[in-house]
């Protein structure tokens, strides 16, 4: 039996956002939902053939997006395929729309503001704030790297925070690194490069380099922690996954007073031999619900890079489960 939604727009704007340019969003929400969509003057009219998508769960997508639209957002793809994913009824849809109208900003950088992109990245960035440890895991473009990094990187420049300390396994593959050009840093620097992406947008890399000379940013192979303190440091590692559990348990002992750590990493690319455990896990898994400690798992709808990162994370978690 074939249903029928008509949703009324309060004005030409809201709707041309939505539509988006030659009415590409329209095209795929129809593609999302598997309904027709057909515009008139002020009204869309949705033709509905899937007897099991309740006509409610479509009305609700719409007057989300009209109300993000309505406060000035311009609506990308990816805002639709989130708004959609995420808005299955009444609550959740009112929890996204606060995620673009109730913005949490976790940094700023000239006249840029930087704020949380979704449900998951807001409930993060509060467990990073109120907790002194904190897992985020889950698929790559999620922003489970980028959001402690730049959070700790403007605390830094804001002088509210002494020490940044950045640090990741290094997973040899073929060369080992004494065979590798040039000094420790030389050697290494390959495996740590994405951790300076996040720096490079709240400092320039004279910034960097020059906070590196004062030791106020460090950024060293797990290897390098071990016999260490660290007091009064803000400590993210990345990459997770791929340290033992030896690595993690010495990782997390090194923790000293007024200091946070963050561990960030994804539990499906593990790249350590198969029958060595990952850290992460066990740590995920003996952490969990430990007073201080905060975990947060990352949904594939969470990620913010192009659209089809995200079809390509699914497709790879539906393959590894058959």
């Amino acid at each position: 039996m074939t249903k029928r939604l008509s949703v009324k727009f309060k004005n030409n704007d809201t709707f041309a956002n939505i539509a988006g340019p030659s009415d590409k969003n329209l095209a795929l929400l129809q593609k999302l939902m598997g309904v027709k969509i057909f515009s008139k003057g002020e009204f869309i009219n949705v033709k509905i053939n899937d007897e099991s998508l309740e006509v409610e769960r479509i009305e609700n997508v719409f007057k989300a997006l009209m109300e993000i639209a309505a406060h000035g957002t311009n609506i990308q793809e990816r805002d639709i395929i989130y708004v959609f994913k995420q808005c299955t009824n009444t609550k959740t849809c009112k929890d996204i729309v606060d995620v673009y109208i109730d913005k949490t900003e976790i940094a700023q950088t000239g006249k840029k503001r930087i704020y949380a992109k979704s449900m998951n990245q807001k409930e993060y960035f509060k467990l990073i704030e109120n907790k002194t440890v904190v897992f985020g895991y889950g698929p790559a473009g999620t922003g489970k790297t980028y959001v402690p990094i730049i959070r700790a990187a403007y605390l830094l420049k804001t002088n509210k925070i002494k020490r940044l300390i950045l640090t990741r396994p290094v997973v040899e593959a073929e060369e080992k690194l004494g065979f590798l050009p040039g000094d420790m840093r030389d050697k290494v620097d390959p495996y740590l490069r994405p951790l300076y992406d996040g720096l490079y947008e709240i400092f320039t890399k004279e910034e960097v380099e020059k906070l590196i000379e004062e030791n106020r940013i460090e950024i060293a192979p797990l290897a390098y922690m071990r016999g260490r303190t660290l007091d009064d440091a803000y400590i993210i590692l990345d990459e997770a996954q791929n340290t033992t559990r030896g690595q993690m348990k010495l990782f997390l002992t090194r923790l000293g007073f007024g200091s946070k750590m963050v561990i960030t990493g994804d539990i499906t690319q593990v790249d350590l031999p198969r029958n060595v455990k990952s850290g992460l896990r066990q740590a995920i898994e003996t952490l969990k619900g430990v007073d201080d400690v905060g975990v947060l798992e990352f949904e594939s709808c969470d990620i913010v890079r192009h659209p089809i990162v995200q079809n390509i994370v699914e497709n790879f978690d539906n393959h590894n489960e058959k």
